[in-house]
């Protein structure tokens, strides 16, 4: 993988000619021939200068690396080590025990699958396991659906559906939807505290509606959690069908490689061997302590000089395979929850972040590709393809759909060029497993020598952390309110607030009590929508 040095390029250079060109592809196109792996940064502003400046600060990232994988604590706030990098090489971990765990979680795992799929595990009414209800929020949930999306062939394995939400509505479309079936449905419960609401809400709602339709849950449930956890405790007393380990290094946006992404594979029916195989070959390529031939270096090089190291420009996903449909959402946690922080480690306000969204090719080129061409330039596309197309779609015409698809990404790709608009490819020779592994491992690198690249710390969360107790303090107030309003008497919500002891809270409580008001909570409203401070409420005696 030894490339020639790299020519210059700046984002206004794009009028280069042909060889010029060409010869910049040849210089900064990343190879890995056993992956089947291509990664062609030549569409962006880097050069032989940039890249020695950052060069000392690459060689501080990637002994950071080092030091994570050997375990050292990543995560301050609670004081644990971040340890993904294990869960596909246990033999790094640092401590038999560690590595002993790993291996024996995988085999527990696999017996499980192997026991529900063959029907040696039987569902209470006698006949086999026919569904997953997977119940997880953030990467808990998003890696699951990834790998189910992206990897899963029909009629292969149990039907998947997921609650990521506490969304009423959607909970009675998922429980509709399954209707009899929930009977014979596996009902999977992810949080590694235990405490998270939404996946407890979620287990809560899924609990009633299978018991009401006749299902055993324990002899349904089971649990990926932390030894020892709120959740863990409960499934231990209750007795529920199976308990997998979720260990404090695990960090949500980095699960994939743990039961949280292998359970729901090997339920489906998906190779997880190859999977992790992948991950762990870009374990190893994104090692090398050289940024020309680490692919994972190089891509965070481009975002940091396409964002001028403060995340000046977004990332648009552009995956041209209906089965990577799911991976814009999945980068999204992956990489704002880790980059997006507003202290770097010194303590120094920067607000630092990278902006994710895009959707899947070639469908997004008639929603958005018009303003990424001509509009604002304040992005970067990062195009994913895949070589092989499935031989049981034949080409009927002069040019089959694997074509037009190839062909929509070649000239959106030139055609953004050509206006001066950065872009990154990354091209698999086929879309399986291994690849998917590699994939998400390359991400993962990526996110952690750029975040040493701006010196802030990838692995924790306080602004996630923040947002749980406001929601916190909205229920505690929202309590409050109904005992207040047991009393029949009509209130403004400012009245409301002030007899609470929370005047400065006005707005907050109107939008409570208007939720109520249309809740079956038993409050009434009187008056004008329209002039909310003149809005009354009152609770309606039984």
């Amino acid at each position: 993988m030894t490339q020639a040095p790299l020519r210059s390029m700046s984002p206004s250079s794009q009028t280069q000619d042909a060889e010029t060109r060409w010869q910049r592809y040849c210089e900064l196109l990343w190879h890995h021939p056993s992956l089947g792996f291509w990664l062609d940064c030549s569409r962006m502003p880097l050069d032989r200068a940039l890249l020695a400046t950052l060069e000392p600060r690459f060689q501080q990232a990637f002994t950071a690396m080092q030091e994570l994988e050997a375990g050292a604590i990543a995560n301050p706030d609670e004081g644990r080590m971040v340890g993904h990098y294990w869960l596909r090489a246990p033999e790094l971990a640092p401590g038999d025990a560690i590595a002993n765990g790993i291996r024996d979680e995988i085999q527990r795992q696999k017996s499980f699958a192997a026991q529900v799929l063959s029907g040696s595990l039987l569902a209470p009414t006698g006949g086999v396991f026919t569904d997953v209800v997977w119940i997880g929020i953030g990467g808990s949930g998003l890696g699951p659906l990834l790998i189910i999306n992206a990897l899963q062939q029909p009629n292969c394995g149990l039907h998947f559906h997921f609650l990521d939400n506490v969304d009423p509505e959607g909970m009675r479309r998922l429980f509709d939807q399954l209707g009899e079936r929930m009977r014979t449905a596996l009902v999977v419960v992810v949080s590694k505290s235990g405490g998270t609401p939404e996946p407890h809400i979620g287990m809560v709602e899924t609990r009633h509606r299978l018991e009401l339709m006749g299902g055993v849950w324990h002899r349904q449930a089971v649990a990926v959690t932390m030894v020892g956890s709120k959740l863990d405790r409960q499934a231990d007393q209750e007795a529920w069908l199976r308990r997998f380990d979720l260990a404090d290094w695990i960090g949500g946006r980095t699960s994939i490689t743990s039961a949280v992404g292998l359970l729901p594979a090997l339920l489906a029916r998906i190779d997880i061997d190859a999977f992790l195989a992948g991950a762990a070959a870009m374990d190893v390529a994104t090692r090398i302590p050289r940024v020309s031939d680490n692919p994972a270096a190089l891509m965070a090089a481009s975002w940091y000089v396409a964002g001028d190291g403060a995340g000046k420009r977004d990332l648009v996903m552009l995956p041209y395979r209906d089965r990577l449909e799911t991976f814009s959402r999945y980068l999204q946690q992956l990489i704002m929850e880790s980059l997006g922080k507003r202290l770097d480690r010194r303590g120094v306000t920067v607000n630092q972040g990278l902006a994710v969204y895009g959707n899947k090719g070639s469908t997004d080129q008639h929603a958005y590709v018009q303003q990424l061409r001509d509009g604002i330039d304040n992005f970067f596309v990062t195009f994913i393809e895949s070589l092989e197309d499935p031989d049981d779609i034949p080409n009927l015409e002069e040019s089959g759909p694997g074509d037009f698809l190839a062909g929509f990404l070649q000239g959106t790709r030139d055609a953004l060029t050509e206006s001066g608009r950065q872009c990154l490819s990354i091209t698999l020779t086929k879309l399986d497993a291994r690849a998917l592994g590699a994939l998400i491992a390359l991400f993962e690198r990526t996110v952690s020598l750029y975040a040493e690249l701006i010196d802030i710390n990838a692995y924790h969360q306080p602004g996630v952390e923040a947002g749980k107790q406001a929601a916190a303090a909205v229920l505690e107030l929202q309590h409050r309110i109904e005992r207040l309003l047991a009393d029949g008497q009509c209130r403004t919500a400012a009245e409301t607030a002030r007899e609470l002891g929370q005047p400065s809270q006005v707005e907050r409580t109107f939008r409570l009590l208007r939720h109520m008001s249309f809740n079956r909570c038993g409050v009434v409203s009187e008056g004008n929508w329209a002039e909310p401070a003149g809005v009354r409420f009152h609770r309606t005696r039984d």
